[in-house]
Formats: structure tokens, sequence, C-alpha cells
């Protein structure tokens, strides 16, 4: 089969990027959702939840600013799903400006903690670790603190991202971060919002990813890989676009998992917002 007509590199988003990174399970979308203000990311005491780069749009005392939901960063596998994440995660990084690591103050630092703290050490990026479910008096105790310092970021941030304790302390050093606002930003026209919907594993990552020239969303065999609506910019022939990925859709009665029931409700949100909607079937 022949490629289609290449489609223009999509344009690197004039905001600030932040990327959200840490293992599985620490509070990474709940950081995400409370940061971007609403509930755009599916939490669950599941891990893996999250698989993609998930982004939205946020701002903190005027500055704008782009958020970047990861999946868990896992030490490498042979799962091969999981190694996608895992690279949607480098991506995420490789991209960002900014990072936030978050780690879990309950449990303290481990091994895979202590591996992405010395990967982003090493990446150049401005980096903040946030110790995320500090819901006590504990979170004054400096020793209390003492192992998470060991993993060598100078911004540690005690906070809660369910209950949002020291949020305001971490944005006010991240937008710090961020390079002078330029004399002159144009805002981008109102794009074309594209939902892409279908059934479970019918290829609705693979066309994004085809359309987009890149591996922009983890497309595996496995149905249910997608659980998140997540967006991607493009712009073709000078107009801007956006394509959402969506989660597959099913019976109602097929649908047991609560995780399942919130990814469909927010598809069909999704298609409620959309201009254009394009249904992938299997042929």
């Amino acid at each position: 089969m022949e490629n289609p007509d290449p489609v223009p590199q999509q344009p690197r988003p004039p905001r600030p990027i932040v990327a959200i990174v840490g293992r599985p399970n620490v509070g990474k979308s709940t950081l995400f959702n409370r940061i971007a203000g609403k509930r755009l990311a599916i939490v669950e005491d599941v891990p893996g939840v999250t698989r993609d780069r998930n982004y939205a749009e946020a701002d903190w005392e005027g500055r704008p600013f782009t958020i970047v939901d990861t999946g868990g960063f896992l030490a490498e596998t042979e799962d091969q799903l999981m190694r996608r994440v895992r690279e949607q995660a480098r991506l995420a990084i490789d991209e960002a400006h900014t990072v936030v690591l978050v780690v879990d103050g309950m449990t303290g630092p481990n091994a895979a903690d202590q591996e992405l703290a010395a990967l982003l050490r090493k990446s150049g990026k401005a980096l903040f670790l946030a110790v995320n479910k500090i819901d006590s008096a504990r979170r004054e105790e400096e020793e209390y603190f003492a192992d998470f310092f060991r993993l060598g970021i100078a911004d540690t941030f005690a906070v809660s991202a369910e209950h949002g304790r020291g949020i305001g302390e971490l944005l006010d050093r991240v937008v710090a971060s961020f390079p002078p606002v330029p004399a002159e930003v144009s805002e981008r026209d109102p794009a074309c919002r594209v939902a892409i919907v279908g059934r479970p594993n019918v290829g609705k990552s693979s066309l994004i990813n085809r359309l987009l020239g890149e591996e922009r969303f983890v497309a595996s065999e496995v149905p249910g890989t997608t659980t998140d609506p997540l967006d991607a910019r493009i712009e073709f022939k000078g107009k801007p676009y956006v394509l959402t990925d969506t989660a597959g859709l099913r019976r109602k009665r097929s649908i047991a998992l609560k995780v399942e029931q919130f990814s469909v409700m927010r598809a069909l949100s999704t298609i409620d917002r959309a201009d254009v909607v394009v249904l992938v079937m299997d042929a």
C-alpha cells in the first residue's frame, strides 16, 4: 500500500510545555486534572490506566502553558505495550521545556523513581519533584523528605494532588522557569475538531498516527489500549485541525469495568463537541 500524501508536521505549540512523569499509580493524572482545572484524564487506583500523552491548556497567574500527562514510566520490560507507553513518556520529556517528576509520598522513593530521576537530571530540562499524597502535618517535617532529597532534585515540593495542597507553590516555581514571553504572540485561529470513533481495535490510533506521520498514540492489538480522549493538532493546507482519538465504543451490556464506563462517557462527550466525526470500521 502506498503512503498517502504527506501531511505537514505538527506545528510546535507556542506555549511552554510541562510534562508530568513518574512511575505508575503515583497520582500523575490527578495532578494533571488539578492543574488543568477539569477532569480530562481518567483516574483509577489501577496502574496503567494512562498510556498515551494527554495534552491540556492551563494557566497560572496569567502565564499560559501546555500540560502533558503521561503513562507510568517503567524499567525496561519485554511487554510490548508497556515499552510503547515508556516511549510515549520519553517523547513527552523530549518536547517539554519543564518536567515535573511525581513520586508517592506515602511509600517513599524506589528504584524506578531513582532511575527516572537520574534520566531527567541528564535531560537539561527545568526539573521539579512533586512528592504527592501528603495529606497531613508530616508535609511540614523536613526530615520526612530526607529520602526524596536523595533523588538529587533541588526543587522539591510536598503536594496533595487530590486536595490541592502545595499546588500553588509548585506552579509558582514552574512558571518562573519559563522563557520570557515574546513581545508579540499571535493566537491560533480556532481549529476544526475531528473526533475519530469506532469499536475497540479497529485501528483508530493507527489512523491518526498515519495522518500525523509519527507514533503519537500507542497502537496495539489489545482492545482498550486508548482510555482517555487524546488530542493531536496538525495543519493541512494552512488550516488547523485537532484530531481526537477516543476509546472504543461497545454495546452497553458488554461494559463491565468502571474504567471503560468512564472511557465511553468521555468518548460520547468528545463526539458532542466535535465539528466532524470520522467513524472507523474494520473491513
